[in-house]
């Protein structure tokens, strides 16, 4: 399987749970707590697999531009976080910043 798409998924587990972790509201929350435990244990067995294939500073930047950038618009979408326009700017700094990562990987 393509290295960056299991990344995506570890990433895609690890906005879940991150997400999920507000809603557990302190683990007081069952349903939630169990998304969040699920959610993190998938990503970092996913992100380890991913640095098999890939050098840890490219899945690490990765992970956390890409994760920020899902939780702060989870947030907004689920908990109706604002999201003003310097956030919005850095959202799309991190974007290029990625985009920049990932061409050089396939640079060697």
């Amino acid at each position: 399987m393509n290295s960056f798409l299991i990344l995506g998924f570890a990433i895609c587990a690890e906005v879940t749970a991150t997400l999920a972790l507000k809603a557990a509201d302190g683990f007081t929350r069952p349903g939630p707590t169990v998304i969040v435990a699920l959610g993190y244990g998938t990503a970092l067995w996913l992100m380890s697999t991913s640095m098999d294939m890939l050098p840890i500073g490219v899945v690490y930047a990765i992970w956390s531009g890409v994760g920020m950038v899902g939780a702060a618009l989870g947030g907004a979408l689920l908990y109706g976080e604002p999201l003003n326009a310097t956030l919005l700017t850095g959202i799309g700094v991190i974007a290029v910043g990625v985009t920049i990562l990932a061409i050089g990987q396939g640079q060697h």
